[in-house]
């Protein structure tokens, strides 16, 4: 069946099974790797991309489910890695291994188009994915740094 959708602004258009996961559309017939599995249950959040704006494990959603949906994955975030989470990722040596990294990142982008000044709580709510190096208190000082970048960006581009 013809599935068509957008993928970090570009039309695509795929011939696959409806049933397939987002995770493998994107993976094994777009190329788009960067995209994690991990447990392949909706667990651990290694898949995560946003599908219109929403942070989703992408593993357990049908392709069909995002017809015609706008899907952002890590390679969207940022054309050159300059977004203020990436920035503030690397500053702060948030990943050890970096196996979860793509989606930890994809979950902060949502949270802080969600919730553009996060408190410690906040944080905690939202950001569900599981990390196993347990960089859990660096990504929660990357996150508070990143958001205070963009919301100066912000003010500085309304002045």
């Amino acid at each position: 069946m013809k599935i068509d959708f957008r993928v970090n602004g570009k039309p695509q258009s795929v011939d696959v099974d409806p049933q397939t996961p987002v995770l493998w559309v994107l993976r094994d017939y777009l190329g788009m790797t960067g995209t994690k599995f991990g447990c392949g249950i909706a667990q651990c959040g290694a898949c995560t991309v946003h599908i219109n704006g929403s942070a989703t494990r992408s593993c357990v959603v049908p392709i069909e489910a995002a017809a015609g949906a706008d899907i952002r994955t890590i390679e969207g975030l940022s054309p050159d890695t300059q977004h203020p989470l990436q920035r503030a990722w690397l500053d702060l040596n948030v990943p050890q291994c970096g196996y979860c990294q793509a989606g930890m990142l994809m979950a902060a982008a949502a949270l802080l188009e969600q919730i553009p000044s996060p408190t410690d709580a906040d944080i905690d709510t939202y950001m569900t994915n599981i990390c196993r190096c347990g960089t859990y208190p660096r990504v929660r000082a990357a996150i508070h740094k990143a958001a205070k970048e963009i919301q100066q960006r912000s003010t500085a581009r309304s002045a």
